[in-house]
């Protein structure tokens, strides 16, 4: 299974669009203030129908959870690819948020199913990080395929369609997963049934010191690096656009070029950090100090985010967002695995999927106020001013890396 659980990781991040979205938004016109609504709505979409969703995969079965995801997102891209104009875009990106919902707590709960049916439990941390990797695999495979259609077309209307092609293998994936995946399905649960069960999540997580305090750092940190991830794109394509390259070329290939090439390292080092995360927490000698050490490092990396771009030493930052997304791919794996380490077992794919509602909640949040942010530091007709991104994600992330920090146990 692990080989079949890497396969889904790997189809699942051929994305061809996820190194040039903003790029294409820009290029339809939108401003950055829209563009972070667009973000908004996505992760709205998932953060209502998350604990839903999650209900319904421990209730009727994990592998319909996942299929109706794939089948959301088949239909999003070829909306996205092509039909033009706003309300087209943000039906794509609702879409999008509704094949989130539908699969994000969901196979990592398969996964550490099998774990425990393996008797693996143990090794949570080093195999979701494996499978992780293929996903930044994928996207690293995903980026040049994307770069040269943008290359070769001079837009990005293709990427998305595109897209749909490797969504609809992974349906089949999924489809043909052994039955044993399927969790405690009840083919006759009810409204009231999914009503109890959400319930009986909400009881498990609110009392939890240890569980309140991961839905922080879910929201504060991977809910962060949602919001501001993207904005590596039109940095990527002012640098790419101040050099004497591809004159011949119109701005669309000549930035898919410099994009192409740092998001391909960026994908490849972060599927490396992935892969590596449970050495963090050898280190470390728990999981809770190798999560303290991320939130500290995240916190320096932003400060150089910050530093590159109001300089602006645009190399600096643009190696800050790369640093960024290699901790976040070692951050994951901890979350999840202390999330696992502390959820009941029968509410398995709730939890997880409470755990994706508050990173896309903090994504929800921080999306359209970053994005007016840099509208307005920006200014009509002047430069991208991206600063205040980095500046707003310092703020946020320091204060999660104190609030976040577990509190001693009173002496007996």
């Amino acid at each position: 299974m692990l080989l079949r659980f890497s396969l889904y990781g790997l189809l699942k991040n051929q994305r061809y669009f996820e190194a040039f979205l903003v790029l294409a938004f820009v290029e339809r016109g939108l401003s950055f203030t829209e563009i972070g609504v667009l973000v908004a709505l996505r992760e709205l979409t998932t953060n209502v129908l998350e604990v839903p969703s999650g209900v319904f995969a421990d209730l009727v079965g994990r592998r319909r959870a996942m299929v109706g995801s794939f089948a959301a997102y088949v239909v999003a891209y070829l909306v996205l690819g092509l039909v033009a104009g706003l309300w087209p875009t943000a039906l794509g990106m609702l879409l999008i948020g509704v094949g989130d919902a539908f699969r994000s707590g969901t196979h990592k709960a398969m996964i550490f199913d099998w774990l425990a049916a393996q008797g693996r439990q143990d090794e949570r941390v080093a195999v979701y990080g494996f499978t992780r990797s293929w996903s930044q695999v994928g996207s690293a495979i995903a980026v040049p395929i994307a770069a040269t259609v943008v290359f070769v077309r001079g837009g990005h209307a293709d990427v998305f369609w595109l897209s749909a092609i490797p969504a609809a293998l992974n349906l089949v994936n999924l489809a043909t997963y052994p039955r044993a995946l399927e969790g405690a399905r009840r083919s006759d649960a009810t409204a009231a049934e999914a009503v109890r069960a959400l319930w009986t999540a909400v009881r498990a997580l609110l009392p939890s010191r240890p569980l309140r305090r991961l839905l922080l750092e879910a929201a504060g940190i991977s809910g962060l690096y949602k919001a501001i991830k993207d904005y590596l794109q039109p940095l990527l394509e002012g640098v790419a656009l101040s050099l004497p390259l591809l004159l011949r070329h119109d701005d669309a290939a000549r930035s898919a070029v410099l994009v192409g090439a740092v998001y391909a390292i960026l994908f490849l080092l972060s599927a490396f950090a992935s892969r590596r995360a449970h050495r963090v927490v050898e280190r470390s000698k728990s999981l809770e100090r190798a999560a303290g050490a991320v939130r500290t490092a995240v916190v320096l990396v932003l400060a150089a985010m910050l530093v590159g771009l109001w300089l602006p030493w645009p190399v600096v930052a643009i190696v800050a967002f790369v640093a960024l997304a290699m901790l976040h791919n070692v951050f994951r794996p901890l979350l999840v695995s202390r999330f696992d380490e502390h959820a009941p077992a029968e509410l398995g794919a709730t939890v997880l999927s409470v755990e994706s509602q508050a990173t896309s909640l903090g994504a929800v949040m921080l999306a359209p106020l970053l994005g007016l942010a840099v509208d307005l530091a920006s200014g009509s007709g002047g430069a991208v001013q991206l600063w205040p991104v980095a500046a707003g994600g310092l703020v946020l992330a320091g204060l999660v890396a104190v609030v976040a920090r577990p509190r001693a146990e009173p002496a007996p």
